[in-house]
């Protein structure tokens, strides 16, 4: 069975940049779609940013259009968000999830990771 683990999250100042990691086990990513979620503290968890089994980039929040982007290590069996210019609400707690289904336009995610901590503070 598929298992994802993230890591990389952490503080940072607002402008800086993280990467976070999402390494898969048990399976390969190749072929599922990967979606990055994050949860600020006292809302509810949103869908950020995925990229489908044919690497097709699909961001579900336009704030982070122009800042984060998604790729895919298929030998490292990880996937990857890069995020840019952090701002202090991207504070929050960031999962990824795998879609045995290919397309980021399924909402249904099958597998998910414990997530990481990003907190953007001066």
């Amino acid at each position: 069975q598929l298992q994802l683990v993230e890591s990389g999250g952490g503080l940072v100042q607002p402008g800086g940049s993280l990467r976070l990691s999402c390494a898969g086990s048990g399976s390969t990513l190749g072929g599922y779609a990967i979606g990055w979620f994050r949860q600020a503290p006292g809302k509810e968890r949103e869908g950020i940013i995925c990229i489908s089994g044919s690497d097709v980039t699909t961001y579900y929040s336009n704030s982070v259009k122009g800042r984060f982007t998604i790729s895919r290590d298929n030998v490292r069996n990880t996937v990857y968000l890069q995020m840019n210019s952090l701002k202090p609400e991207d504070t929050g707690h960031y999962s990824c999830a795998a879609n045995i289904s290919p397309v980021c336009s399924d909402p249904l995610y099958d597998y998910w990771g414990q997530g990481t901590q990003v907190t953007v503070s001066s």
